[in-house]
């Protein structure tokens, strides 16, 4: 008779069916039911992180180019050492499966004082702190398993956010007794609602002479991509992306306008979005402060169709229950095609700066423009790193990964090598700050560890440049850092290995630039800039604040 799986076992081989091959985690004694099926399985690769959060911030990364990870930390400090990354990734649409170990069910009976606890015997006081980080929950037990899998992974995909998954030590190795569940079938739009939407938008479009698409970034949490190109090629329509949304879409097609930032945008953009008779807000577009260079965007909402996850909003009317694949699907299939379309496309970032000058702001961002290769996956640090890179044009198939909505400081090092690890065959690169990278960087070792060869670009302007820029008053002691030897952390931290510079004038980047294309390695480039040279975005930024806030 064949043996049955337990519930830890069955969970991860679940897991392992949506595409999942890694798993990212810190161990711990209650988890460890969760952490020896993880390293059983033949399907998953167990792949420890420096701690937890880090661990939470590589899932991220990973499930925003696999479309789901896999999380797995102990009861209290592992978990909530990782909320703030499992947050984030609730905030930017990033589906991570958490699974939690907890102490067994017998001792929480007994009402034992166990370690991991506040010592009142209460063995439930962090379940609705962790599941606030998530869209569904559970605890599962031997009977309740098979459906109850079921329901989370099928709520989680449907929102793309995290699902929190618990288990006792004492039952996570018990057999699943629960009878066998088919998957949930994949969400349908109404098809009344859907025809309503998709009529409604055509009348409105079919009114226009002109018009704009948005892309938002839940485009590429759902791997819509084909079918919202398909919508843009068959209207016509030019397209501009947000801060939050850039280059959902490739920016080397023909109908990209550039990045939307209100009216500090482009000024063929600005006519574009907010001077068309209709805009069609593909995906939700969140006009965020950061993306918007501080409220600054003024579309007509008279003019906007917003097509969001799983509903339509027009003219004031909400349609429910319609999928925005559905939608862009119908659409693309019956759109008119605009003609006389005013088509301007960016161009590449002015190179400034002799070999012999030191690195600025205004010669970094340019160099940085031509360094990116098609295909490439860059992540944008939080902050200045994000900033000065957001307004570069990216080549055919790079994307671009930010936290612009969450916007903590430090996930970029953990979320870039949640990206390396989920595409092997694409290359990462990692814009960074010493001072967000101060919080992460004993991630760097994982890096070497799992085999990854990232570019690594790390802007030294002694201390947390982006809060000196928001600053009247830039030099508060809590702004500096203490002065690390960046170009060192590598070979300290196990990446033996790497290639690593560190350079100070626009000539030695160019080098190390030629040397981090032409290795087989990963790159680490340290680059010292001004304490006060800032990227223009940056002091946009501190203007609009004082403007906004009467500071």
């Amino acid at each position: 008779m064949m043996r049955r799986q337990t519930v830890v076992e069955y969970v991860v081989e679940r897991l392992a069916k949506l595409g999942i091959t890694d798993c990212f985690g810190l161990p711990g004694d209650f988890a460890f039911p969760f952490d020896n099926a993880i390293a059983s399985n033949e399907s998953i690769q167990w792949l420890g992180s420096a701690n937890d959060m880090n661990a939470a911030y590589a899932a991220d990364g990973y499930a925003r180019i696999r479309g789901a990870s896999m999380l797995c930390t102990t009861y209290a400090v592992g978990e909530l050492s990782a909320l703030n990354g499992v947050m984030g990734a609730k905030a930017e649409r990033s589906t991570i499966f958490h699974l939690v170990g907890m102490p067994s069910m017998r001792f929480q009976q007994l009402q034992k004082v166990m370690h991991h606890t506040l010592g009142d015997r209460v063995f439930q006081n962090f379940i609705n702190i962790s599941a606030q980080a998530a869209c569904v929950h559970t605890i599962l037990t031997p009977d309740n398993c098979t459906y109850e899998m079921e329901r989370v992974i099928a709520t989680a995909i449907a929102n793309r956010q995290p699902a929190y998954i618990m288990v006792a030590e004492d039952l996570a190795t018990r057999p699943v007794t629960g009878p066998a569940v088919e998957p949930y079938p994949e969400l349908k739009s109404d098809a009344d609602e859907l025809k309503a939407a998709v009529d409604a938008a055509l009348a409105k479009i079919q009114d226009a002479k002109t018009g704009c698409i948005l892309p938002a970034f839940t485009v590429s949490r759902f791997g819509l991509q084909a079918e919202l190109t398909a919508l843009i090629e068959a209207s016509g329509l030019p397209y501009a992306t947000t801060a939050m949304d850039k280059a959902v879409i490739s920016e080397a097609h023909p109908q990209f306008l550039g990045g939307y930032a209100g009216k500090f945008s482009a000024p063929n953009v600005v006519e574009a979005v907010e001077g068309s008779d209709v805009v069609i807000n593909a995906g939700g577009v969140l006009f965020t402060d950061f993306s918007t260079g501080g409220f600054a965007h003024t579309i007509d909402p008279a003019r906007m169709i917003t097509i969001g996850i799983d509903s339509t909003r027009i003219d004031g009317r909400v349609y429910t229950n319609v999928r925005m694949r559905d939608m862009f699907v119908e659409l693309a299939r019956q759109v008119k095609k605009f003609t006389d379309v005013k088509l301007q496309r960016p161009t590449l970032a002015e190179l400034v700066g002799g070999p012999d000058d030191p690195v600025t702001a205004a010669s970094l961002y340019p160099r940085y423009q031509r360094f990116f290769k098609p295909n490439d996956i860059v992540v944008g640090e939080t902050g200045s790193s994000a900033s000065g890179s957001g307004v570069l044009l990216l080549p055919d198939g790079a994307v671009s990964h930010t936290q612009t909505l969450w916007g903590a400081i430090g996930w970029g090092t953990g979320a870039a090598l949640g990206t390396s690890v989920a595409d092997r065959n694409r290359r990462t690169v990692l814009l960074t700050g010493e001072g967000a990278h101060q919080l992460t960087a004993n991630e760097i070792g994982s890096y070497a560890r799992h085999g990854v060869k990232p570019v690594i670009f790390v802007l030294n302007n002694k201390g947390f440049g982006v809060e000196r820029a928001l600053e009247e008053y830039p030099d508060w002691v809590y702004n500096d850092l203490a002065p690390w030897d960046y170009h060192t952390l590598p070979a300290a931290l196990g990446c033996k290995d790497w290639f690593s510079a560190k350079v100070k004038t626009n000539g030695e980047l160019e080098t190390a630039m030629h040397k981090a294309d032409a290795t087989d390695t990963a790159s680490y480039i340290e680059i010292v800039a001004g304490k006060h040279d800032y990227p223009a975005g940056v002091k946009l930024f501190h203007t609009r604040i004082a403007e906004l806030y009467g500071i």
